[in-house]
Formats: structure tokens, sequence, C-alpha cells
């Protein structure tokens, strides 16, 4: 039975630059319906419509996020039952 520890962090700078990408993205998106020659109706429905996509991205990056790391331990703890199975299947205690 091998044990491997796999690092699934990211880096440092990709870490930065997904903030930066979301920042940028954000900033251009929201100067983009300031400058818009558009009612304030109309600017507001854009607001609103971008406030509620954003979070609904937020959101659904939880989920799925936390499904994975449901996943991940529920496989984990199934490969060790089964480990554990093996093990007392190979060597089996002699009634002797």
């Amino acid at each position: 039975m091998s044990h491997s520890i796999i690092d699934h962090s990211n880096s440092k700078s990709f870490f930065t630059m997904a903030w930066i990408a979301f920042v940028l993205a954000c900033g251009g998106t929201l100067a983009g319906i300031v400058l818009l020659s558009a009612a304030p109706a109309t600017k507001g429905f854009l607001a609103m419509g971008f406030v509620f996509t954003v979070s609904a991205c937020f959101t659904l990056a939880k989920v799925v996020r936390d499904r994975h790391e449901s996943d991940r331990l529920y496989n984990k703890v199934e490969r060790a039952k089964t480990e554990k199975f093996l093990s007392e299947s190979e060597n089996p205690v002699s009634a002797f």
C-alpha cells in the first residue's frame, strides 16, 4: 500500500493572476455600463444583472468545489475500507 501526497494547491502567481483578471473584468464591465449612453433604468438593469451573474458564478464555484471535496473524502474512505479488506483476506488469521 503506497501513500502519496499530492499538492493540489495553486501557485501564488496563478492566484494573483486570477484576482487581477477578475478585478479587470469587473472594472471594465462596470465602466462600460457607466459610460453607456442609455437611460438610467437601462444602466441599473445591466448593473443588477452583472451583480447577480458574479454572485451566481461565486456560488457555482463553491458548490462545485464542495462536491469535489466531498467526493474525494468519500473515495478516500472507500479506498481505506477496500485496502483493509484486502489486507485481511491476504493474511488470514489461523485458528491454530
